[in-house]
């Protein structure tokens, strides 16, 4: 039960805004005592030996020295609730002790042999990991990274088909490489170097802000504010977003619709929790398909059991893809990927050796076999379900609340909550006043992300062992946060 209070106490005493607030829920967890170098010395190497590309998430930084579940440490001890878990990178908590256990017995017996040798473990780990997929798929091809495995996967829908041309949505992230970076459509993450020869982009299919969408068009608890004018069983949207599709086949691809591939989020990540109309993905990826390309599920982000209803997001939007890329939750924060096709697509590569030094390695082999057992053992997929639309709803309280609060989106826990000057333009809220609100959520111990081309919609992607108690606080900070800085604007 949730401890109501008149002040929240955590380093320091918060006076709260509201007629309540809730204390940060209790761990026994002890974290050791850190011992490491000195703030100030690793603030110096980040700002001069470490890329400029990756700047700093707070005005100041936190320096993290241990995790445990869904919980952070700073070096001088204080607690944080992550809701962001690495960049939906921790999946079944920080340092799991299963997934710890199998790493640390692995280590003992075998580091590292490569793919040249056979050796037990990507076989067992193999066969648990297609046992989650349905039985087309059969072949694993494994790699280290969301990108590596984004770009094998373009690489080999060319090889396969014949065909040359990508279709990909715009406000897509798929990664990072030069070949990736063609189908990422945030203008915040290209540079000026050539990099889509051969992508078609098609218009984003986003309920809230596109041209098309309504209070009935999305697969989540909560719908946007937005008259729809759908009947029963239909969505007008996705039939107009999938249009875009066909329009591409007809007018940008080589004759007769000859393209290799659409790659796909199953919910926008990076580009800031956007859900698809229902019927848009099913209806394009069926138009990609009779004309001969493939389709890829990019489950970097939603794979697992993160969207609560389903293991992997595509079955939310009844395809069946042709491959299916996954990284991130897959290791719990240990690097590693896989794409995950057909024997007949993958047998392309044998046109000439194909080879990954690290891919599939013991170690990452015994850590994604752990994290398999735990989400099962644990049943985090329904945690998923049940503590997701929990917090789907508290937040949608927000959005009824606040002005600034423009739209609540997501399935499970892949959340995201957008910040906007006022909802009848939904402008986006001003950059100063967005990074108060994370700074002061942060200040109050609650770690959210930041996503969306304007950096103004809050990324929720928590460890999925999160509880509901964890959500009451977490929404707590956040209505405070929020609560201030619109007092400042009044």
């Amino acid at each position: 039960m949730l401890k109501i209070q008149s002040k929240l106490k955590l380093n320091s005493t918060f006076v709260s805004r509201l007629s309540t607030s809730i204390s940060m829920p209790e761990c026994d967890f002890v974290p050791n005592k850190y011992e490491g170098p000195k703030y100030e010395d690793v603030s110096k190497t980040k700002r001069e030996n470490l890329t400029k590309g990756s700047p700093a998430y707070y005005k100041e930084n936190l320096l993290i020295h241990q995790g445990h579940k869904q919980w952070l440490w700073d070096t001088n001890g204080k607690r944080y609730l992550d809701l962001f878990a690495g960049i939906v990178t921790v999946s079944v908590g920080h340092c799991h002790p299963k997934v710890n256990a199998a790493l640390e017995d692995q280590i003992k017996k075998l580091w590292h042999t490569t793919s040249i040798y056979l050796y037990p473990g990507i076989h067992e780990y193999t066969q648990k990991l297609l046992g989650k997929f349905p039985s087309k798929f059969n072949t694993v091809l494994y790699a280290n990274s969301g990108s590596e495995a984004n770009d094998l996967a373009l690489y080999l829908s060319r090889l396969y088909t014949s065909r040359f041309d990508i279709i990909s949505l715009r406000n897509a992230y798929h990664g990072m490489s030069p070949y990736t970076m063609g189908i990422t459509n945030l203008n915040t993450w290209k540079y000026n170097v050539p990099t889509a020869f051969g992508i078609q982009t098609i218009m984003n299919p986003d309920i809230y802000r596109g041209p098309w969408g309504g209070k009935n068009c999305r697969d989540s608890p909560v719908q946007a504010l937005r008259d729809c004018d759908c009947g029963p069983n239909e969505c007008q949207a996705g039939n107009h977003y999938s249009y875009q599709v066909q329009d591409i086949l007809l007018h940008c691809a080589p004759k007769g619709g000859k393209v290799a591939a659409l790659i796909a989020e199953s919910i926008q990540g990076v580009g800031g929790a956007v859900q698809f109309p229902k019927n848009f993905l099913k209806q394009a990826a069926q138009i990609v398909q009779n004309a001969g390309g493939l389709v890829i599920s990019d489950e970097v982000q939603t794979g697992f059991g993160r969207t609560g209803s389903k293991y992997w997001g595509f079955e939310n939007h009844e395809i069946l893809p042709d491959m299916v890329t996954l990284a991130k939750g897959i290791g719990n924060g240990f690097p590693m990927a896989a794409l995950v096709t057909t024997k007949e697509i993958a047998d392309s590569l044998g046109q000439a050796a194909h080879f990954n030094t690290y891919g599939g390695n013991p170690m990452a082999c015994a850590v994604g076999s752990a994290v398999l057992d735990v989400i099962d053992e644990e049943k985090l997929q329904q945690n998923c379900e049940t503590v997701g639309t929990y917090f789907l709803k508290e937040l949608e309280k927000l959005r009824d609340e606040f002005e600034i609060v423009g739209d609540v989106r997501g399935k499970g826990l892949m959340i995201g909550l957008e910040l906007v000057e006022n909802k009848k333009t939904k402008k986006p809220l001003n950059l100063e006043s967005v990074l108060s609100i994370f700074e002061n959520t942060k200040d109050m111990g609650v770690l959210f992300g930041r996503g969306g081309l304007f950096g103004n919609v809050f990324r929720i992607k928590p460890p999925m062992c999160i509880n509901k108690e964890d959500v009451d606080f977490g929404v707590y900070a956040l209505r405070e946060s929020l609560y201030k800085e619109s007092k400042n604007r009044q």
